[in-house]
């Protein structure tokens, strides 16, 4: 079963992400190394044993729909109700509304172990933290008033209402319809689908983010406005009133994440008795300035869902390392011990454990770097902006790498378990079902490579990527001069790849100058996974120096010798591969 790593996700934090220096500077308000690890361990605690002990019963159950209501797992909802007495969903929120206030990098740490327990869990509660933030920057001060602090104490839920059948990753298609009643309301019409928690018997009330287009809007994206719809109205003094025109008309059944609903929301037809048709809505933010609200709470998820890739990709590994512990098989050189031995002992499976534990390691510090550049530029003062480009430029990377990892990992984990890998009751499977997801959601991975070549790399001109690349190559020269030993060829396959990924950027940057944005589009996956393998191994190396631990150095030069050697072929593919996609990709339309 899942324990959750609080060690090594304190070291990665402290050591790796800038947490250590940043508390020693006074950039993290009143956080203090002693209340950080006291945060984590309790965290760890939860996680490990309320949280995984339920995951079987969820992926096995499922959310269940009928006649309109969602009855989560057994248990499920006394867990969130523990979970949320604990204060775990008031982590980050804002101190006015009863929130704690404490760092990005904390709730991110707190997320990976909730989400190592349990992912179809933990999403839910990931989007109501979304939606606080959202609402605590765009919102009129009488929603905050009304929402916010049961919001942020986790009373009740929130949602993100975005997809339509015909309107996906393009926003601009969305049809649903937003009408002015006059009184400072809206009523809104339509459907949406893949609406994760969209009904659920956690809390009493379910607060709907709804994006939806006025009847005078402009077209495309600019007339998007956003919307906060209850599932019941509320009062003046806070009590429930009426239920809303806002209905859950079916679930999904899902590959994995059973345990989550994820909702088909009917907003406006008539269902609510007693009242007439359109479900009642509260504008946040300006008409036709919707997107913009919303992206505070999708930025806030893409993070949240690399810690998703993060998350699995660490249970994977658990599973995997302790059934090769297990089960014996052959026989092999290194192995002393009577009879068959252990398949841990056998080099192709120690490859695939070794190539698992990286990947996770490597991915788990580049989403703690984008969590610290979010609490830096959050902290304001002179290089408030600096940070805002870094948290810009790692957010797609954390969403991509880290949810790919989850996906390959898991998918390591099962091999590594062979014939019952594929048999669910060894619970890989599982793993690797509920990972499948998370590179599709919240902006496909394919999206966060294209944002990440064409919005992130030009910003500042260019200038803060290669100061980026910069910062990577001192963490590789304090390698090379840090005279461990066991390093082996690791700075030089580092350098190398940091050399591949600089040259591989200026090209990118040339291509979209040049006008060439087809060849840009068609090097941007490539990119992005050299991108995240030379700033993984840099992050292996700074915490291989930190530490002096034999095994992070062992780990560092694995990761160097055996995953970074892929930028050369990586940078070729993005620089040069363009031509020959255009040329293949006639044979689609043939």
């Amino acid at each position: 079963m899942y324990r959750a790593p609080v060690e090594e996700i304190a070291f990665t934090l402290k050591h790796i992400a800038g947490m250590k220096a940043a508390l020693e500077a006074g950039r993290l308000g009143d956080l203090t190394e002693d209340l950080a690890e006291a945060v984590l361990n309790e965290a760890g605690r939860f996680a490990s044993e309320e949280v995984a002990p339920l995951y079987k019963v969820g992926d096995q159950q499922g959310a269940v729909f009928k006649d309109g209501a969602v009855t989560t797992p057994q248990g499920w909802k006394d867990l969130y109700r523990r979970w949320a007495d604990g204060g775990w969903n008031a982590l980050t929120g804002p101190v006015e509304f009863g929130g704690q206030g404490l760092p990005m990098m904390l709730s991110v740490a707190a997320l990976e172990m909730w989400n190592g327990g349990s992912m179809a869990f933990a999403i839910g509660p990931t989007l109501t933290m979304g939606a606080v933030e959202a609402l605590d920057k765009h919102a009129s001060e009488a929603l905050k008033a009304t929402y916010l602090e049961k919001l942020v104490s986790g009373e009740w839920m929130g949602t993100m209402n975005l997809t339509e059948p015909q309107a996906g990753s393009d926003l601009a298609a969305l049809r649903t319809r937003a009408e002015r009643v006059g009184d400072g309301t809206y009523r809104i019409f339509g459907q949406k689908i893949f609406i994760t928690y969209g009904e659920h018997d956690f809390t009493d009330n379910i607060v709907h983010l709804v994006l939806a287009r006025l009847p005078d809007a402009p077209a495309g994206t600019r007339g998007i406005s956003l919307f906060l719809v209850p599932k019941f109205l509320v009062g003046e003094d806070g009590s429930l009133g009426a239920r809303n025109d806002a209905f859950c008309a079916s679930v999904e059944h899902k590959l994995g994440i059973h345990g989550s609903p994820t909702c088909t929301m009917i907003y406006g037809d008539g269902q609510a008795k007693g009242r007439e048709p359109g479900a009642v809505g509260w504008l946040i933010g300006e008409e036709n300035r919707g997107l913009a609200c919303m992206f505070t709470m999708m930025n806030n998820a893409r993070l949240a869902v690399g810690m998703q890739g993060v998350a699995v990709a660490e249970a994977a590994c658990q599973k995997a390392l302790a059934y090769a512990r297990e089960r014996r098989q052959g026989k092999a050189a290194g192995y002393a011990g009577q009879g068959m031995a252990p398949i841990v002992h056998h080099p192709d499976i120690q490859r695939d454990l070794l190539t698992m534990k990286a990947l996770t390691r490597a991915a788990r510090a580049i989403a703690y770097s984008c969590a610290h550049a979010l609490d830096l530029a959050r902290a304001g003062g002179e290089d408030a902006a600096f940070w805002q480009e870094r948290a810009n430029l790692l957010t797609p990377v954390a969403k991509a790498f880290c949810t790919d990892v989850g996906v390959e990992v898991a998918s390591r984990g099962v091999q590594v378990h062979g014939g019952m890998g594929f048999i669910e009751e060894t619970g890989a499977a599982a793993l690797l079902r509920d990972a499948r997801i998370a590179p599709i959601y919240e902006g496909t991975n394919g999206i966060q490579a294209i944002d990440l070549v064409t919005r992130k790399l030009p910003q500042s001109g260019g200038e803060h990527v290669r100061g980026y690349m910069g910062e990577l190559r001192a963490d590789v020269e304090a390698l090379r001069t840090s005279n461990l030993d066991g390093l082996g060829r690791s700075a030089d396959l580092l350098d190398r790849a940091l050399a591949e990924l600089g040259a591989a950027t200026e090209a990118l940057l040339d291509m979209q100058r040049s006008g060439a944005t087809e060849a840009a589009l068609g090097g941007a996956t490539p990119y992005l996974r050299l991108f995240a393998l030379a700033s993984g191994g840099a992050m292996l190396a700074r915490g291989a120096v930190a530490s002096g631990d034999p095994q992070r150095i062992a780990l560092c030069r694995f990761f160097a010798e055996n995953l970074v050697v892929e930028a050369p072929a990586l940078r070729e593919t993005v620089v040069d591969g363009a031509a020959a996609l255009q040329a293949a990709s006639l044979s689609l339309f043939a």
